[in-house]
């Protein structure tokens, strides 16, 4: 198994850095937005369309080199973003566009394709997981969005060269998705997942509160966590027999329903994770990091760092300072692409 240590990540970044300082002006890589109709995403309850929008950036030589191939790296953006967002037709915070033109222009550094499926659902967000109600994200990523990758772009099509990554929501599906294909991907990255595990006490607070809420319009007048639990209800435990929901949540009338909160922890890392080990020991490398003041998450990571550890599947964690959305773009910049610089293969096939 290779494994990047954190010593050479923290001598590349150092060699990063001062050759960032010296550097030319980056060549700037380029964005293509397609829709991708997903079969596995046809009929779900909520009514959200199939036809996904999908941002894929091609780095700057992609254009002027047509024989060579890159590796490909998914990334999954997190609960309430969208494609838009994270590539530039929205005003955002984070611009994955740009963030990756800067950082690809740095020595050691290596070009790769990134992929953006848009998982925006009638709550804001599907969680990557397979639900009649909000479709089977996990399946239209695997089997659908993959294989047209493959298929329309000069990918190196093997799992040595396909990484996975992702914010918040994001970082839940990477690690989600990755410990049950490690045939299809190889190095995964999670920046601040959420939901490795949910707590009582945190459904019951705001399961409490996502109780009044009685109509769809309704749910957007909640705050953030009972508004994200109708998604997360709507992904983990639905319910085609439950209008206007169509989902079982796991609070009613203030107090824990136990085959709920079962489905719940059915869905949660920390409690898969178990069945899981064999996979996630063929995965060349795993990364993550979260917020010191990430106060709602960080736990989970830690946890998820001492399971990695108690198992002997290597792996690197950091807490850094700050909250939830504090430096991520800090963060793809100085720590994401060099991650999958050095944990992909770039050795080229052609077809």
């Amino acid at each position: 198994m290779v494994i990047v240590g954190l010593a050479s990540v923290n001598s590349l970044l150092a060699q990063s850095v001062s050759s960032a300082q010296s550097s030319p002006s980056a060549l700037t890589g380029t964005v293509e937005r397609i829709k991708l109709h997903g079969k596995f995403l046809e009929g779900n309850l909520e009514g959200d369309s199939p036809d996904r929008d999908v941002a894929i950036y091609l780095p700057p030589s992609y254009a002027k080199n047509r024989r060579r191939r890159y590796p490909v790296v998914y990334f999954l953006h997190g609960w309430t973003q969208t494609v838009d967002k994270w590539y530039g037709r929205t005003n955002y915070y984070a611009k994955l566009p740009t963030i990756l033109n800067k950082t690809l222009a740095v020595p050691g550094n290596r070009e790769m394709i990134f992929v953006t499926p848009d998982a925006f659902t009638r709550y804001q967000g599907s969680f990557y997981s397979n639900s009649v109600t909000t479709g089977n994200w996990e399946d239209y990523v695997i089997n659908e969005l993959v294989p047209y990758i493959d298929a329309h772009y000069r990918t190196i099509s093997n799992r040595a060269s396909r990484g996975l990554a992702g914010h918040s929501m994001g970082g839940y599906g990477t690690i989600r998705i990755a410990m049950r294909h490690p045939d299809l991907f190889s190095s995964i990255y999670l920046l601040s997942a959420c939901c490795m595990e949910l707590s009582d006490s945190f459904l019951i607070e705001n399961g409490t509160k996502a109780e009044t809420a009685k109509t769809p319009e309704q749910v957007n007048a909640l705050g953030a966590m009972p508004r994200a639990l109708f998604a997360v209800s709507a992904a983990w435990s639905p319910n085609p027999k439950s209008p206007p929901f169509f989902a079982d949540f796991p609070v009613n009338e203030g107090k824990l329903v136990e085959e709920v909160v079962a489905k719940f922890h059915a869905n949660e890392p920390l409690y898969m994770i178990d069945q899981y080990v064999g996979n996630l020991r063929q995965l060349n490398a795993i990364a993550f990091d979260v917020g010191d003041k990430d106060t709602l998450w960080a736990p989970g990571a830690q946890k998820l760092d001492n399971v990695l550890t108690n198992y002997g599947i290597a792996h690197q964690f950091e807490i850094y300072e700050g909250n939830h959305l504090d430096h991520v773009p800090d963060r793809i910049e100085m720590k994401v692409v060099p991650f999958f610089s050095q944990s992909l293969s770039f050795e080229q096939h052609h077809r």
